[in-house]
């Protein structure tokens, strides 16, 4: 069998969420392959709604089987205020969520040395949601790194190296800070988290696939927040693309089947960084507010702007992508006009080319479309699709190469729209 990836396409809050758990049925594992609790996946049904942080999408459909991959960095404390706020809504998790021994721990210091290395920055800031996720990472590719394994083994020992060594580096970026209670905190997470299944996922993730299980692998943030393939330096810190399910995992390369694609149908991005196609008008205030365009972790309002199909193509590119899923298409049903841009220009020359330099001056160049102006939330097939949506669909399939074979049209489950071939 081959392990099905799903990801982003843009700056992250694609809804990867909804859409894994949509599918989630036809899995019998959902794995969660990189990033940390910087990064929330919304679902909404049965009238509720829920966050996950660190937790897999697939947890709440029958059962199946959820693992938190190495490529992960995990937060005990945050997993376990999710885990509760899970437990206190009727689902227990326990049974049905494995975590790798090798995903590394977010230490209360990692959280300081954020915040510190942030303030440093001054005006050149990237915009870190301050989990501790970046310094996390370089701990990890430092060798210094803590794995959730450790937990079992001596551990108060290596935390305490670590929390020395992360020490010195704040007294020498000169910052103040209190950890006391948090850190009282983040022990009893520690050991809240031995209540779960610690594992050697990459052998069971194999099993798996060798006892003709399938396997859906779920990134977080966007392809276009690539530590290698982003706007760099305002990226995150890991593999956010196709390739990074491999090195979450322990899967080879050969194992990869179907590779989902998820973008909006239009653009966001949090924090700062490039975006060519960022509106500061009525209509990226209406994107805004009918998009619900808030982080789902940190409440900051999203930057919205049209969609940047330049920048779609190259993330289809980089990812292998061989189906495509459009989201929120319902936040431009009331749009008279919606524009696409296809190209970029650059220093007065065109290229639909995504720049290697993240600060040249970027000028998009568009195609407009009627809009369909008709309210989309309560279709339930592709035949009641007005027709300038139809080539707003085509024309995007066409741009990147790729079918799109799902639609979403509103935040609830129900609200998804599988095309035929």
């Amino acid at each position: 069998m081959k392990v099905d990836v799903l990801l982003g396409l843009q700056w992250g809050d694609e809804g990867k969420g909804k859409v894994v758990d949509v599918l989630t049925p036809g899995y019998d594992l959902i794995a969660r392959f990189q990033g940390g609790p910087n990064a929330g996946h919304t679902l909404e049904f049965n009238g509720e709604k829920y966050v996950l942080r660190s937790i897999p999408s697939g947890i709440f459909q029958g059962g199946k089987m959820n693992i938190i991959g190495n490529g992960v960095v995990l937060d005990p404390l945050l997993f376990k205020q999710e885990a509760e706020s899970l437990l206190a809504s009727g689902y227990d998790i326990r049974p049905c969520l494995r975590i790798s021994k090798k995903a590394h721990l977010i230490l209360p210091t990692h959280r300081m040395l954020d915040a510190a290395n942030e303030a440093a920055k001054g005006a050149g800031k990237i915009g870190t949601t301050g989990r501790g996720i970046g310094p996390a990472y370089t701990d990890k590719v430092s060798r210094n790194g803590l794995r959730v394994g450790d937990i079992l083994n001596n551990f108060e020992e290596r935390y305490g190296v670590a929390k020395a060594r992360h020490e010195a580096l704040l007294k020498a970026l000169n910052f103040s800070y209190d950890i006391t209670e948090m850190e009282k905190e983040w022990m009893e997470a520690v050991e809240y988290l031995k209540q779960f299944r610690l594992i050697d996922s990459e052998y069971a993730i194999n099993g798996y696939l060798v006892k003709g299980k399938r396997v859906l692998a779920e990134g977080a943030q966007g392809t276009m927040l690539d530590v290698d393939f982003g706007s760099y330096p305002f990226v995150t810190s890991s593999t956010t693309t196709c390739a990074g399910a491999c090195t979450g995992l322990g899967i080879a390369p050969n194992r990869i089947g179907e590779v989902f694609g998820i973008f909006k149908a239009y653009c966001t991005r949090v924090g700062s960084g490039p975006f060519p196609t960022e509106l500061f008008d009525e209509t990226g205030k209406l994107m805004s507010e009918r998009g619900r365009e808030f982080g789902s972790v940190t409440g900051r309002a999203r930057r919205c702007g049209w969609l940047d199909l330049v920048g779609l193509k190259y993330a289809v590119m980089i990812n292998g992508v061989t189906q495509l899923i459009m989201m929120k298409s319902d936040v431009l049903d009331t749009l008279e006009t919606i524009k696409v841009c296809t190209e970029y220009r650059i220093n007065g020359e065109l290229t639909d080319e995504f720049p290697y330099e993240s600060t040249e001056v970027i000028e998009p160049v568009y195609e407009e479309f009627p809009g369909w102006m008709t309210d989309m939330t309560g279709m339930t097939s592709e035949n009641e699709f007005p027709e300038e949506y139809n080539a707003y669909l085509s024309f995007i399939e066409e741009y990147t190469g790729v079918p799109v074979k799902i639609v979403s049209i509103g935040p609830d489950r129900e609200q998804t729209i599988v095309r035929e071939e």
